[in-house]
């Protein structure tokens, strides 16, 4: 298969949110497929009726534009090929590889029952007089010997013939069962390589033997480690956000999320922080290791820092308007968009989400005249005040450069006998409102002249 085009599949069902463990799923076959300059296709796994819903669908087809996943072509309905999955099995009965079983279910229940322990062993797999009657069509899987997959994560997997039952294909009603359909499935789509999670392997020995029963090429298989919590134990909502849309409304950026859902269980040397060409270029199924992934909150943060750090402005406000609407937030202005450019450079270096950036960020955000909260106002008193009015008049022809405003403040504080510290406290109050806020200085040079002078000129004339 070497010499066959890559093809991978993300195949989910689509009966709720997309769990982080599938878009982690869904990363592994994009990059798999990107790396080798293959297809990377989307299958709906719809034949749940019951639970599968259009709104879930749509949800998790946000959910891979959002981190940023393109697949080829359009998504592929498994309902609407019931059709093609019914007449494959109809070939295998017509080719004696499947057989006709009338069992009912509560033979099969009582069976079960008087051997709890033991595949069922239908009594029709070699009957020759056969009733008119409802029947289910089995696959005549092999009775002894092992079926092996041969994995390219977990190795040589050998699961004993007489440990798996003849499994239904078709229904006594006509449709055809999961097991069938995805093997049909993958196969018409030409499939190369299945990537999913080590959760599918038993039922990977069971599709194996319908592939080795149509003739058909398996494709290969690699068995991923599920993602567990942080206390070790399989992921579940006890460890807080486990549905990607509750990362997005978290405020971590796509980017962010494809470098830290890339090394959970897999790996490139010790490399940490990397971006989607890296990914691509490295990604192979040999970095992926057998231990479950822990999901870690602090690597996380650590991984959406060094992204957002190194951000692009333009995608930077693309991924902030993204979070304001995943929340249901008011978006953010032009006039605020003006203002908040020029600090951008700041302000990323040190905010490990994007909410964090937009509390930085409040300053250049607000409208005059400041509202100054209790704890900052506690900092403009007389001479405060008095302190500002001769910082005002120092840099009214100042350059408005970072250095420049800084020797001014320092000068100022030095004419009133304090460091700089004790001027900073009411600048802080006059630009921002607030005691926590960035650098008064980066603060000065992203509102610029005119809106920093006139915020000063408002505490000012609040003096009385």
């Amino acid at each position: 298969m070497s010499d066959t085009p890559v093809v991978t599949r993300f195949a989910p069902s689509p009966t709720g949110y997309l769990h982080i463990g599938g878009a982690r799923t869904a990363l592994f076959n994009w990059l798999f497929a990107r790396a080798n300059g293959g297809q990377f296709l989307l299958r709906i796994e719809d034949t749940d009726r019951a639970r599968s819903t259009p709104e879930a669908t749509a949800a998790i087809l946000k959910g891979l534009e959002w981190l940023g996943l393109d697949w080829d072509g359009e998504p592929i309905s498994q309902f609407a090929r019931k059709d093609r999955h019914a007449e494959i099995a109809r070939d295998m009965l017509a080719a004696g590889r499947a057989y006709k079983c009338f069992s009912t279910t509560e033979e099969i229940a009582a069976w079960r029952e008087a051997n709890p322990r033991a595949p069922f062993k239908s009594p029709w797999r070699d009957a020759t007089d056969l009733p008119d009657a409802p029947y289910a069509i089995r696959l005549k899987a092999p009775q002894t010997g092992e079926t092996v997959i041969e994995d390219q994560v977990q190795g040589a997997v050998r699961v004993a013939n007489d440990q798996l039952d003849d499994m239904i294909l078709l229904r006594s009603d006509g449709t055809p069962t999961y097991m069938l359909a995805v093997v049909v499935d993958d196969h018409d789509m030409g499939v190369t390589h299945v990537i999913r999670g080590d959760d599918h392997l038993t039922n990977t020995a069971r599709q194996i033997q319908i592939y080795d029963a149509m003739g058909w090429d398996r494709p290969v298989f690699a068995h991923i480690p599920l993602i567990h919590g942080e206390d070790g134990k399989k992921l579940s909502k006890r460890h807080g956000a486990v549905g990607l849309h509750e990362f997005a409304a978290l405020g971590y950026p796509p980017a962010a999320m494809r470098n830290y859902l890339a090394r959970l269980g897999w790996s490139h040397g010790d490399d940490e922080l990397f971006d989607d060409q890296q990914a691509r270029d490295w990604f192979g199924l040999d970095g992926i290791g057998r231990a479950p992934a822990r999901l870690d909150f602090k690597k996380l943060e650590h991984v959406s820092s060094f992204h957002i750090g190194r951000m692009e402005d333009a995608a930077l406000l693309q991924a902030l308007a993204d979070y304001l609407a995943e929340t249901g937030s008011e978006p953010l202005t032009q006039r605020q968009e003006d203002r908040l450019v020029p600090a951008l450079p700041a302000l990323k270096e040190k905010a490990k989400t994007l909410p964090q950036l937009l509390e930085q960020a409040r300053f250049a955000l607000i409208e005059r005249p400041v509202d100054v909260d209790e704890k900052a106002g506690k900092a403009l008193d007389t001479v405060s005040r008095g302190m500002l009015k001769s910082l005002t008049a120092a840099v009214q022809n100042a350059s408005w450069s970072r250095d420049e405003l800084e020797q001014a403040a320092k000068i100022v504080a030095e004419e009133n006998g304090v460091g700089l510290g004790k001027l900073a406290g009411p600048l802080r109050a006059a630009l921002a409102g607030r005691t926590a806020t960035p650098s008064v200085f980066d603060m000065m040079t992203a509102l610029g002249r005119e809106e920093s002078l006139a915020r000063l000129q408002d505490q000012l004339d609040s003096a009385g």
